[in-house]
């Protein structure tokens, strides 16, 4: 059985340490603020993630870009001369072409090197959700599950993957067309704050409305209280858009209802941030569904 690499990219919002310990390797996609683009990668080379956030608070827009089908040809196609088949985990497909920039590789890649393996799955998840899942393909790759074995895994359980997030600002949800602008406007009078999730087809979509932070965030890990399975033993994973107290709070309260004790903490990288902005929090964990 020939070994293999997993290969993901950035909106994984994974921490260097986890990068590390997983061993995976992270495509850095783009992001543009005025004239300058910027690689968001791990170790935020180009500019802090507080950085980003304090431009986006002084009123900064940001774009986003996805991976090209010439970077995965190279980057997959290095791993392949090196002796490596390539699994990739992808970011989801209802909110990005970057997967589909991947299968168009693959298939080239497959043609060009027929005695490699080269399997691409479409995650369906965003930010640390997508990062939980290449987490577990991590933990499988290294209890020695070939890369079948693994991507089967993925594929049966990806829709499991729960996600659950909430904003401090809806101005951003509306500049991504989430919410209307008298939605955000008045949303932003009441102090109205939605609860969001990744549904089944990988599009962000808003589930309800609560009054309050507090709220919001407990309204998190209540969803998380309907339909975790086993949650003590799970690896849980926390994304913030620079709001570390509030994840803190969330995790807190995890650790209280269901005596988890491996929670990771880490921000949401400045392409997801884009769209989510400043003072978002999200859940990510293993559920019956999604919710």
């Amino acid at each position: 059985m020939r070994e293999y690499k997993i290969l993901t990219d950035s909106t994984t919002d994974l921490s260097p340490q986890l990068v590390a310990q997983t061993g995976v390797t992270v495509l850095p996609m783009t992001y543009t603020i005025g004239e300058k683009s910027y690689r968001n990668d791990p170790e935020e080379t180009d500019l802090s993630s507080g950085d980003f956030y304090d431009m986006l608070r002084g009123g900064a827009m940001s774009t986003t870009s996805q991976i090209n089908v010439e970077t995965f040809r190279e980057v997959a196609g290095q791993m392949a001369r090196d002796g490596f088949d390539v699994l990739y985990v992808g970011f989801s497909s209802g909110l990005s072409g970057t997967f589909n920039s991947a299968r168009i590789a693959f298939e080239d890649l497959s043609a060009e090197y027929p005695e490699h393996k080269f399997l691409a799955v479409d995650s369906l998840c965003a930010s640390m959700g997508e990062g939980l899942l290449v987490y577990h393909a991590a933990q499988r790759q290294k209890a020695g599950r070939s890369i079948e074995e693994t991507a089967r895994w993925l594929e049966e359980n990806k829709l499991h993957l729960a996600h659950w997030f909430t904003v401090d600002d809806l101005n951003h949800l509306k500049r991504g067309g989430r919410v209307s602008g008298a939605a955000a406007f008045f949303g932003t009078m009441l102090n109205i704050k939605p609860v969001l999730h990744v549904d089944d087809a990988g599009h962000l979509i808003p589930m309800e409305k609560v009054r309050g932070r507090k709220a919001s965030l407990d309204a998190l890990v209540a969803h998380m209280e309907k339909d975790a399975v086993d949650p003590a033993s799970q690896t849980v994973f926390i994304s913030h858009g620079d709001c570390r107290a509030d994840a803190e709070y969330v995790a807190d309260l995890v650790r209280e209802k269901f005596g988890t004790q491996d929670i990771r903490i880490h921000s949401i990288g400045p392409v997801i941030g884009s769209h989510s902005g400043p003072g978002t929090v999200a859940l990510f964990y293993l559920g019956r569904t999604r919710g």
